[in-house]
């Protein structure tokens, strides 16, 4: 039997058991609460709107595959990172089956530019983490970045890349590490 949710933190924790077993489309205030053992009433005291569960939810699922520490130092350059971060996708897709193809089309219409904002802010806190360790990477050549491209444009770039290899279901990163060597090392 499940525990009753008393918290956020439960009721996120029940979403993402959802999202694995049944997929994104199935979180729902009705099943949530139904995995909580609670009333439906219950989740609008955390979630005002099935939308602001279903962005929480989404937010959750990224945090647990793509969490990138904080700690610049974690990583000890710039291709470690990003191999790092394309074997937790891959393990993300093994985790929660479909999730990169269809997140986005669970959000209603109306509710698409909330989605899209929030999705938006979690990518630029990957960035960030990108960029930092990039500027960390001593093994990056001196005339690796000029006014043509600086750090900030080549984690976009590659950022843009790894997305686009994401939403094509494509998990081999080699291509993608030997660009990067290519330019940077």
């Amino acid at each position: 039997m499940n525990k009753v949710a008393t918290s956020k933190e439960a009721i996120l924790a029940a979403s993402r058991t959802i999202v694995m077993e049944r997929g994104i489309s199935a979180v729902s205030m009705r099943s949530v609460a139904d995995a909580c053992s609670v009333a439906v009433g219950s989740l609008y005291n955390y979630f005002p709107s099935k939308a602001d569960l279903l962005s929480a939810a989404v937010a959750d699922v990224w945090r647990d595959i793509f969490h990138l520490s904080g700690d610049c130092t974690a990583c000890d350059s710039f291709s470690s990172c990003l191999a790092l971060l394309f074997e937790s996708i891959r393990e993300g897709c093994a985790k929660y089956p479909g999730f990169f193809t269809f997140h986005s089309v669970t959000f209603t219409a109306g509710d698409k530019e909330k989605g899209r904002l929030m999705m938006q802010q979690y990518f630029g806190h990957i960035k960030e983490s990108l960029l930092c360790v990039l500027k960390n990477d001593r093994m990056v050549r001196p005339d690796a970045f000029n006014g043509s491209l600086n750090a900030e444009n080549f984690v976009d770039i590659i950022f843009t890349l790894f997305t686009s290899m994401l939403l094509k279901e494509q998990y081999d990163y080699k291509p993608v590490l030997e660009i990067v060597a290519r330019c940077i090392y």
